[in-house]
C-alpha cells in the first residue's frame, strides 16, 4: 500500500518513467524547461562571485530528488575538525536562520531543523550545524563562529558564492530536460561548471545495514523516489507507508498502519527516524553510509592547500 501519492508522485512518473504519456507531456512543457533554463543560464552568467575568507565545499546536484547529497555531507565533514554545514533547512517549522548545533550539541528541536539538517547533526559530534534560507548569511555567521571550514549542503545553484563545487550525478538519469519538463534545476550542460562530477555507483557506492530488523516490518518513507531503496529491502517488508518528502508523520497514523499490515515494526531511512524520536513506535533503521573514491577526498585536499596558500 502507498499513501500520500498527489503532485509529487505524478513529477516522478513524468520525469522518472519513459512511456509514451510521459513522452508526450514532456515535450508539450520543454518550451517552459527551455524558458526556465534561459533565466537560470543567464543568472549563472551574470552572477558576481563573493569570496568569505575560508574555504567552502558545496555538495550538490542538478536533479530534483535525492542523490545521496545528505550521506555524503557526513562523510566529508566527518573528515575534518572546526567544521559549519551549512543548510536551507527543507521542509522545516520555523524561519530565519537557526542554529542547529554546536558542536554535537543539539540547539533546537527537529521541527525547526528540517530532517536532512537534523540528520547531519546528529552523525557529526565534531561538526556545527545551521539552516538558512539565505546562505550568504548562514556562512557570514559560521565565520563570526571561527570556522575553518564550511560545507554547503544542496548549494550548487548558489552561484553568487566562490566554492569549489562537487556535484552528484544519481545512478538512473531521468529524462534530461529542464523543470517543469523534467528534472533538471537547470541545462544538463551546466555540469561542467563543477570541479568534481561523481557519479553513483562509479566514484560512490551505497552501502545499507537494518538495526533492529523484525519478522514483519512495514517499509515507511517520507523521502524523494523511495524505489531507490528497494535493492536493500528484505523480503520480510510487507507493505509501503508513504508520505512526500520532507512531510511529517503522524504517530496515531502510523500506529494505524502497523495494526491494518500487522507489522512488527516500521522500517525507516535515518533521515525519516530523526521526524520519530519520542513516538512509542518499534523501529528499524536503515543505516545507510557511503563508499566515496580516494581520489575524491585527495582532490578536495588538493583544493584546501591551494585555497590556503593562496591566502599567505
Amino acid at each position: 500500500m502507498q499513501e500520500g501519492r498527489g503532485i509529487e508522485a505524478f513529477a516522478e512518473r513524468l520525469f522518472y518513467r519513459s512511456g509514451l504519456p510521459e513522452r508526450i507531456l514532456s515535450t508539450l512543457l520543454s518550451p517552459l524547461g527551455w524558458g526556465y533554463g534561459s533565466v537560470m543560464w543567464l543568472r549563472r552568467h551574470l552572477a558576481r562571485r563573493r569570496s568569505f575568507g575560508l574555504p567552502i565545499i558545496s555538495v550538490g546536484n542538478l536533479v530534483v530528488g535525492g542523490s545521496g547529497k545528505t550521506p555524503f555531507v557526513i562523510a566529508l565533514a566527518s573528515r575534518y575538525e572546526n567544521v559549519w554545514i551549512v543548510s536551507r533547512g527543507y521542509g522545516r517549522q520555523s524561519r530565519g536562520m537557526v542554529q542547529v548545533s554546536r558542536r554535537g550539541e543539539i540547539l533546537c528541536p527537529v521541527e525547526a531543523s528540517g530532517d536532512e539538517a537534523m540528520e547531519m547533526a546528529l552523525a557529526l559530534p565534531e561538526a556545527s550545524v545551521l539552516v538558512s534560507k539565505n546562505r550568504s548569511e548562514g556562512i557570514r555567521r559560521a565565520v563570526e563562529e571561527g570556522a575553518e571550514l564550511v560545507i554547503l549542503d544542496d548549494g550548487f545553484n548558489r552561484v553568487e558564492i566562490e566554492k569549489f563545487e562537487i556535484l552528484l550525478e544519481p545512478e538512473v538519469l531521468p529524462n534530461c530536460r529542464v523543470l517543469p519538463a523534467g528534472p533538471f534545476r537547470e541545462f544538463p550542460s551546466t555540469a561542467a561548471k563543477a570541479d568534481l562530477q561523481l557519479k553513483e555507483g562509479r566514484e560512490y557506492r551505497r552501502r545499507v545495514r537494518i538495526l533492529d530488523p523484525a519478522p514483519r516490518m512495514l517499509l515507511a518513507t517520507s523521502i524523494a523516489r523511495p524505489e531507490r531503496l528497494k535493492p536493500w529491502l528484505p523480503e520480510e517488508v510487507v507493505g509501503h507507508y508513504r508520505l512526500p518528502d520532507h512531510h511529517w508523520f503522524d504517530e496515531k497514523a502510523l500506529a494505524e498502519a502497523l495494526r491494518r499490515h500487522r507489522a512488527d515494526s516500521l522500517l525507516v531511512t535515518g533521515k525519516d527516524a530523526v521526524k520519530m524520536q519520542g513516538f512509542q513506535l518499534p523501529l528499524s533503521v536503515m543505516e545507510l553510509q557511503l563508499e566515496i573514491d580516494s581520489s575524491v577526498f585527495e582532490a578536495v585536499e588538493c583544493y584546501l592547500k591551494e585555497f590556503h596558500a593562496a591566502q599567505d
